[in-house]
């Protein structure tokens, strides 16, 4: 069985944890020690229960709080080698582990898949990750587009947390400069509702059970555009959708 919550998701910040059995596995923390912390404690964790942190991409909001964290407990930091590179002053005493972008590799009671993304990063990944079950969970957020290799890694998956960044219709009318906006909706960018949708239209949904819209954007999203548009995508209201806000993320879920 996999578990996976997430201690908040956005530009403000973001972590998630995933476990199975007695590996618990944190992604990306984007918060500062005290914060992590406290909403660690929201999901009744510590940091003695983290085997190691994995890392998709040197961006703040989700690499900011990594290397002090992992510096202080001891934890081991997975990474790409652009990832690494981009941020390498900040890994001083901190046990840091290369990974392939197409080479999965096992931690505990994992095996992890981790994929190359399109984003405006040095070499952002994303990851599916395999129990002793087969079950898989699926991550995608900060991505510009999808592509095919995309699809098809995300194809039949127990679980999908997926980036429902922003709705192009209030992206185009908010108050950000046009470079910013260009930015967001570029193909380096952030992955918009409709598109999100369609990739939820374009794999293999049916062991589907859980999908989370993630890494929503306060000012050019809302929970009910995003809801809209997963629900129109796999053909009705679901019960299995979820949405990842920033102040409190989501709570535990579990791949059965």
């Amino acid at each position: 069985m996999i578990r996976f919550a997430s201690l908040g998701s956005g530009s403000a910040g973001n972590a998630l944890l995933v476990e199975s059995d007695a590996t618990c596995l944190m992604v990306d923390c984007g918060f500062g020690q005290r914060e992590t912390l406290c909403r660690l404690t929201r999901l009744e964790r510590e940091p003695g229960n983290i085997a190691g942190i994995l890392v998709t991409h040197e961006h703040g909001d989700h690499a900011g709080g990594v290397f002090p964290f992992a510096r202080r407990y001891g934890l081991p930091v997975w990474l790409s080698h652009g990832t690494f590179a981009a941020c390498s002053s900040l890994a001083d005493g901190v046990d840091v582990r290369i990974v392939d972008s197409h080479q999965s590799f096992r931690i505990g009671a994992f095996e992890i898949q981790p994929y190359p993304v399109p984003h405006d990063a040095r070499e952002p990944i994303q990851f599916v990750f395999s129990d002793a079950t087969r079950r898989r969970l699926g991550l995608l957020t900060d991505v510009g587009h999808i592509t095919q290799h995309v699809r098809d890694i995300l194809s039949g998956v127990d679980a999908l947390i997926l980036e429902c960044n922003h709705d192009l219709g209030l992206l185009a009318a908010s108050s950000y400069p046009a470079s910013l906006q260009r930015r967001i909706g570029g193909r380096l960018g952030h992955l918009d509702n409709q598109a999100a949708a369609e990739l939820v239209r374009q794999i293999d949904s049916d062991r589907l059970q859980h999908l989370v819209a993630a890494h929503l954007s306060e000012s050019n999203n809302s929970p009910e555009l995003a809801y809209q548009a997963i629900a129109a995508a796999l053909g009705a209201a679901e019960e299995r959708i979820g949405l990842a806000c920033q102040e409190m993320g989501f709570s535990w879920r579990c791949i059965v």
